[in-house]
């Protein structure tokens, strides 16, 4: 059995078992003294909810259909589902979270990840969201990559700045071995948006401005997020040697969080304290 088999199949016993919860005297439907269901019926849910019969008893059997949001939003009202139902609902039927819901948390989140991330006084560090904009940094991290405050909404995306910005090329060492790596890891991670407007406009911009995108992009390298280590040649205290780690928020999974730590190669800590407190 394939991994959407499982999940359609876990979908439909998930869906029952909350059918099973809901009872005819909540929807004001009469029990009757013959009825041998424990909770509502198909068709009685199907009828509450607005949704064919048919469509609902596939969708329960674990059978290959295609939900929408408004269907699956509409189950959501009839079960009463709560917030970590909901979330499982979609995961298991869609895959991913509904746009808004992400935004909603992602946002609940912001200050709490920025408080974090301000604690790794020496360790340059960023959060990005699915489109690879950097939306949090701290102080280490602007010393380091530059002033994210005075940049505008295209410099502070990470894929833009990479293949746009000659001021980032010069910064990273070895900047092709980067910025392959960094392109690979976008393509997988950018699969669900492929097609939507921002996507489709980064690329084609980076299509006619950059010569390496223009080569690389349709070789459909594929990687995942490394650890590593990476020299970076800051232009006022030399090269500075790091190594790298990036976690996904686990609340908003959308969200990456970049943390590199000085090693003592090349003087790299004393360079970040001069950076800190100049």
């Amino acid at each position: 059995m394939s991994d959407q088999e499982e999940k359609r199949k876990e979908l439909g016993k998930f869906l029952k078992s909350r059918r099973s919860k809901l009872t005819p005297e909540l929807f004001g439907l009469p029990v009757g003294a013959r009825r041998k269901v424990k909770g509502l019926r198909r068709e009685e849910l199907a009828q509450i909810a607005g949704i064919g019969l048919t469509w609902y008893t596939w969708l329960e059997q674990g059978k290959n259909i295609q939900a929408s949001t408004q269907v699956l939003e509409r189950l959501v009202t009839v079960m009463q589902l709560n917030t970590e139902e909901r979330n499982h609902l979609y995961k298991l039927a869609l895959g991913q979270l509904p746009v808004e819901q992400t935004a909603s948390i992602e946002a609940s989140l912001i200050p709490i990840v920025q408080n974090f991330i301000n604690e790794y006084e020496r360790c340059p560090a960023y959060v990005t969201d699915q489109r690879w904009d950097i939306l949090l940094w701290n102080k280490a991290g602007e010393r380091v990559f530059g002033d994210f405050g005075k940049m505008d909404k295209k410099e502070r995306n990470a894929i833009w700045r990479c293949f746009a910005s000659p001021a980032y090329r010069n910064l990273i060492g070895d900047w092709e071995s980067h910025a392959k790596r960094l392109l690979a890891q976008f393509r997988l991670t950018s699969t669900p948006y492929v097609g939507e407007g921002w996507f489709k406009d980064l690329v084609a911009e980076l299509m006619e401005i950059s010569l390496d995108f223009r080569q690389w992009w349709p070789r459909y390298d594929i990687l995942g997020t490394p650890t590593g280590k990476k020299k970076i040649n800051h232009p006022r205290v030399g090269t500075l040697v790091m190594e790298h780690i990036t976690f996904r928020v686990y609340d908003a999974p959308e969200l990456r969080l970049t943390v590199y730590r000085p090693l003592e190669e090349n003087d790299t800590v004393q360079k970040m304290i001069h950076l800190l407190n100049d």
